[in-house]
């Protein structure tokens, strides 16, 4: 925060409905005015700048700062983690092993309830605990509309189905993250990951039903309901296993593996007695032997085994201050931006091979090499195609991003948590609404941890109340509020081709979110009663 004061008011409710101004303003354009993406946030970014220059007073230079950085990580990393996904994808297809891949999934079940189990919920959740940052919902998205799911709502269930996996993604990191904290009561990550068993595993074994529900109602659970069991129960009994006794790192990816596992053999074994399909087209399942399978997910393979490797400790220390790789970070602080109080200014900060978006390169690289049917000329004409689909999505996430900046540095997101802390006795309650805030101003998990952990861990211990249960409600009700982060609403639009069908989409998975923050809500009260 680079201001004097979050109050500008002397009055923290009014701040506090202020500072709101810029959540409720996007979350209008999208829904009553459907505006597209990239309209919705450029305005929304103009009014956050005029709130934070002129009534939280933010210093020009700051805010401009706030804005290049919040642009400048648009686009690296996280739009350059959405080419490169989209990328892989397309050298994928032009190489033939989607087609494969595809053929290999419809033949474990032609029944699209199924396939929507194996990809939204298990396979999705496996390349959150391995990459996060939007590389699941964009693979899976894309999978899901391959295989016959429209556009739109392929996004929608991606979406849905991330809230079962959200907390514990790229390698546990949003949970992971609060060791380096030194929150009041010395809440430590492994604390909030073994209170966390009291709400997440309710909504991960949920998410599967909700599925299957929105696709083809209650008869669609009733006829799927073994393979809804196994891969929901096998998922959800893993992750509280690993988060009781591992904690955050694996809690995400092992259970998410074993339960895609246990659903393959289990089809092996059963199938509905009436295959789902979308449409009346006959199914025509294509048998490849096992070899040019497992030669055809090698993309996957490398995507998995790269991503698992940049997030290694032992890896991620080659970058850190002394370390061999140190200097492949560039960083350089914004002029007029560095506060003698904070004793820091504006960073920018570049992470060239460390990043994410790297190791999904190499992977592309390495696809590449080995797929004869697809040569570098054609490679590099699907990387421009995908530059040239994605540019808008990007410019939207880049401005989206420049609003949290803003909302951070300007005390805009302290103002809304400080005004919610001060409800007493109500507060947990309330206190997933602020996890909720903040993962759809950020559009992260982690970043939300970071702003408020402390605030939900200061307040706990002044009203009585298991400090590391207000953490891990405002981790779930982070979690809830990806299904519809401007970020996220972005990356999925943009994977499966629907840009500018932003406000469709809000729409399509604005109520489900709602609905999980509610009860996320609710339960966090009874718990800090009976804890």
């Amino acid at each position: 925060m680079f201001v004097e004061s979050f109050d500008p008011f002397n009055n923290l409710a009014l701040s506090a409905i202020v500072a709101a101004v810029p959540i409720i303003m996007f979350l209008l354009c999208l829904t009553v005015l459907k505006m597209k993406g990239i309209n919705a946030a450029i305005l929304t970014l103009v009014v956050t700048a005029l709130i934070a220059l002129f009534v939280f007073k933010i210093p020009g230079a700051v805010a401009a700062g706030g804005v290049t950085e919040g642009i400048v990580q648009g686009l690296f990393p996280i739009g350059y983690i959405i080419v490169m996904a989209v990328w892989l994808y397309k050298v994928a297809v032009e190489s033939g092993k989607f087609q494969v891949i595809q053929d290999s999934i419809s033949g474990i079940s032609a029944d699209q309830r199924i396939q929507l189990l194996l990809i939204a919920y298990c396979f999705n959740a496996f390349l959150e605990g391995a990459a996060g940052f939007g590389v699941p919902i964009a693979i899976c998205a894309v999978l899901l509309v391959q295989l016959g799911f429209e556009p739109l709502k392929a996004a929608m269930f991606c979406l849905i189905a991330n809230g079962a996996s959200g907390a514990f993604g790229a390698i546990g990191i949003p949970v992971g993250i609060i060791n380096t904290l030194g929150l009041k009561g010395g809440v430590t990550a492994m604390d909030v990951s073994q209170t966390s068993v009291f709400t997440l595993p309710i909504i991960n074994i949920v998410i599967p039903f909700l599925l299957v529900f929105i696709l083809d109602g209650f008869k669609g659970i009733k006829e799927t309901l073994p393979a809804i069991l196994v891969s929901g129960l096998v998922y959800t009994g893993m992750g509280i296993v690993i988060t009781l006794f591992m904690g955050p790192e694996l809690a995400a990816l092992l259970p998410a593996l074993i339960a895609m596992a246990a659903l393959a053999l289990f089809c092996s074994k059963w199938q509905p007695k009436n295959i789902f399909r979308l449409t009346d087209d006959e199914v025509k399942v294509t048998k490849h032997p096992a070899k040019e399978i497992i030669t055809a997910w090698s993309p996957f393979y490398f995507l998995t085994g790269l991503v698992l490797l940049w997030s290694l400790p032992a890896f991620k220390a080659l970058f850190a201050e002394g370390g061999p790789l140190a200097k492949t970070i560039l960083t350089f602080t914004m002029p007029g931006t560095f506060n003698e109080t904070l004793g820091k200014g504006v960073m920018i900060k570049l992470d060239l091979i460390g990043a994410t978006g790297t190791a999904i390169l190499i992977a592309v690289l390495l696809t590449i090499a080995f797929s004869p049917k697809i040569n570098i000329g054609k490679s590099i004409e699907l990387l421009g195609r995908t530059i040239k689909e994605l540019w808008i999505p990007i410019v939207t996430i880049s401005a989206i991003l420049a609003i949290a900046k803003l909302t951070t540095y300007g005390g805009l997101t302290v103002a809304m948590g400080q005004a919610i802390a001060k409800t007493g006795s109500i507060f947990p309650l309330l206190s997933p609404i602020l996890g909720w805030i903040g993962v759809f101003m950020t559009g992260s998990v982690v970043n939300n941890n970071v702003l408020f952990a402390s605030i939900q861990a200061t307040a706990a211990s002044s009203i009585g109340t298991n400090p590391a249960l207000l953490v891990a409600a405002n981790t779930a009700g982070g979690v809830m509020a990806k299904l519809i982060s401007p970020q996220s609403i972005a990356i999925a639009s943009a994977a499966v081709g629907a840009v500018g069908e932003e406000s469709k989409l809000l729409n399509m998975t604005l109520k489900y979110s709602i609905a999980l923050l509610v009860f996320v809500c609710l339960w966090t009260f009874v718990l800090s009663i009976m804890l």
